[in-house]
């Protein structure tokens, strides 16, 4: 079927350079990993392969490649075809597309993404020699003998993987770009001509002893499955983004990978308390414009990715709970809070029903009541779950708090994307992964300081207040944790990567990596350390890099492959544990009319495979901080807050 037409709104052209050098660095990647004994397995598969076409009295490439080799001049002209054509094709196409049809823009390059993957796929899994290179067979490497300078097989792309042949990259190419036209133009003469190059290209890989006719075959195959894949995305406009769905992958029943926020309501001026019914109510009557509370997972297939799908038939007993504290009518005070949270935080949602849960909990101290909300990763991130549940409480939402984002050009964006990318390849690994019991159990603990005065201290020892967060936990876990440490702990520290916008559903952050100091140190000197390491969180480039790469590279892989993907870059083997620190709202909120926000504390995820996460808001005036810690590494919760408090009144001296 022709392709449809979309918004008229061409993306980026720095973006698209981006990720052309993001799938060159795919093919690198393959590259530097072969599997074991890739070159006898290929030279073993190109046998099998002219076995299979004679066995079926079908291998008709020697006669040619022998008829070439002594040509002459047409030998060369067929070398020049096979190095130059398919890929001048397919570049002017894109570019053809990109300015004269940008309604079609997007699913061409996804096509053509796809037929690239899908070819490097089999490169990796199953290299094939081409025929000139099988002893005995008897076929003439024509590029060698014409000395065609810049063809593969050259000296100048010696390093070339020349163990590629199947499928036929020269024959998908120049076959997908026929495709395209067919479905875009229509005209005659331009079906024509690309008809006759890709028949010539047909001929000149076979002639040239680079390809099987299995090989243009396998092509065919590769370009029919892409074409179909970008079709089968385009149409599925509940698919969810490869970044949101990043966390359904990386998610284990140990780390289950929901954010949240512990919201503390003052009841002394209402003279009761809220309830589970009330909460309801208001819920209810946001359903219409909030599809995140009313829409469920519909599981994926190895090639079909995760997609919500309505679920109306609200469990609300489930849903919006109550939890009552007391007991014998007295409060149960922080303790038995936190011991909730730590519990609710670490029972996965179910995949069955909408992923989320607004827990409305009594019984805390005297005139003070809480609200648990917990919506999973793949709904949105931290800045996205505050502006959720401000909506609840029909309050604005962050965008003015997060303040206008100054956007670097386009060409200091592909600069600092390209940056990023090196960057992030040449990044630290951690020394060791830290002590976990490989179980979801938690100890949680809060704290609430003084926003102005941690600003303070940052300022007065040259620092930033995340500086201040990630020394004071470097501090902490060099007092408190279990088990032998590394020299160094490698913070993941998430940063908005995209502008602030009104809902922010989904996810907004990338992350970046930050080594703090472990060894034993003066804690002011391993601030300034801090202080000076971190100056990667303020360059931008791993950030915009690590965006690129979650929302726009990883959105055209198969789910099989960005799940592979996720788990592999996702967790202990990258770094030690998550630091987070969020802007929260600035103003007094009031939830459901009558309960004055006292403060809201970060719920956020740990990690597969880290012990820990800090994370703050700064709300209202507040420094809301908590932490998350496996007891197999830091037991005691409230003792980890209590060493950063000092580590803090160090900082004052």
């Amino acid at each position: 079927m022709p392709y449809r037409h979309g918004p008229v709104l061409r993306p980026r052209w720095w973006g698209e350079l981006l990720g052309g050098l993001a799938l060159f660095g795919v093919y690198l990647l393959i590259e530097a990993k072969p599997l074991p004994s890739r070159e006898m397995r290929a030279l073993e598969g190109g046998d099998a392969i002219l076995a299979f076409e004679r066995f079926l009295h079908l291998d008709f490439e020697l006669p040619m490649n022998t008829w070439l080799a002594g040509q002459g001049w047409l030998r060369t002209a067929a070398n020049y075809e096979y190095a130059i054509t398919y890929i001048a094709s397919a570049l002017v196409l894109l570019v053809w597309v990109y300015a004269r049809h940008p309604g079609h823009y997007r699913q061409v390059r996804n096509s053509f993404a796809w037929v690239n993957l899908l070819a490097l796929a089999c490169f990796w899994l199953f290299p094939v020699a081409p025929p000139r290179m099988l002893a005995g067979a008897g076929f003439v490497d024509t590029v060698r003998l014409g000395h065609t300078w810049g063809s593969w097989g050259s000296p100048m792309v010696e390093n070339a993987n020349q163990l590629a042949a199947m499928p036929s990259l020269h024959v998908g190419w120049a076959l997908w770009v026929s495709v395209v036209l067919a479905r875009i133009s229509g005209g005659r003469v331009v079906q024509a001509v690309s008809a006759v190059h890709v028949l010539v290209t047909l001929a000149v890989i076979l002639a040239t002893g680079n390809h099987y006719w299995l090989d243009a075959a396998g092509a065919v195959v590769v370009v029919w499955a892409a074409v179909m894949i970008a079709d089968v995305a385009r149409r599925d406009s509940d698919r969810i983004p490869a970044s949101d769905a990043f966390f359904l992958h990386v998610e284990t029943p140990a780390a289950p990978q929901h954010v949240g926020g512990l919201i503390m309501l003052d009841t002394s001026k209402a003279g009761t308390v809220p309830t589970a019914e009330l909460a309801r109510a208001k819920i209810a009557a946001k359903l219409a414009g909030r599809p995140e509370f009313r829409k469920k997972l519909a599981p994926p297939t190895r090639w079909r990715p995760w997609r919500w799908v309505e679920h109306t038939d609200l469990d609300w007993n489930w849903h919006v709970p109550a939890f009552d504290l007391s007991r014998d009518g007295r409060p149960g005070g922080m303790s038995a809070l936190h011991a909730l949270v730590a519990d609710l935080a670490g029972q996965q949602l179910p995949r069955d029903r909408p992923l989320w849960r607004f827990c409305v909990v009594t019984g805390v101290e005297e005139d003070t009541a809480a609200v648990v909300s917990l919506v999973h990763h793949s709904v949105a991130d931290g800045i996205g779950t505050i502006n959720l549940m401000l909506d609840l409480f029909d309050s604005p939402d962050l965008t003015s708090a997060l303040g206008e984002v100054r956007r670097p050009g386009r060409l200091k964006q592909l600069a600092a994307g390209v940056a990023g990318i090196a960057q992030l390849a040449t990044d630290a690994r951690p020394e060791g992964q830290l002590v976990t019991s490989g179980t979801a159990s938690r100890a949680f603990s809060s704290l609430q300081l003084d926003l102005d005065d941690v600003r303070e201290i940052a300022r007065r020892r040259d620092a930033r207040v995340t500086d201040v967060l990630l020394a004071g936990t470097a501090a902490a876990v060099r007092r408190l944790a279990t088990g032998p440490l590394p020299s160094k702990l490698l913070a993941s520290v998430p940063l908005m990567a995209a502008e602030p916008r009104a809902g922010m559903a989904g996810n907004v952050t990338a992350a970046v990596m930050v080594e703090v100091p472990l060894g034993d140190m003066p804690e002011t000197e391993r601030l300034a350390a801090v202080a000076k390491a971190s100056a990667r969180l303020r360059t931008g480039t791993r950030a915009i890099a690590s965006r690129f790469v979650q929302h726009t590279v990883a959105n055209l892989m198969p789910p099989w492959f960005h799940s592979w993907f996720a788990r592999t870059v996702y967790g202990g083997r990258f770094f030690n544990g998550t630091v987070s620190n969020m802007p929260g709202a600035t103003w007094q909120v009031v939830a459901f009319g009558d309960f004055p926000l006292r403060t809201a504390f970060p719920i956020i995820p740990v990690a597969p495979g880290t012990p820990f996460v800090v994370g703050v808001l700064g709300w209202h005036g507040s420094f809301s901080m908590t932490v998350a810690t496996d007891p197999a590494f830091v037991a005691d919760a409230d003792a980890f807050l209590g060493e950063f408090r000092k580590t803090l009144d160090e900082y004052r001296r």
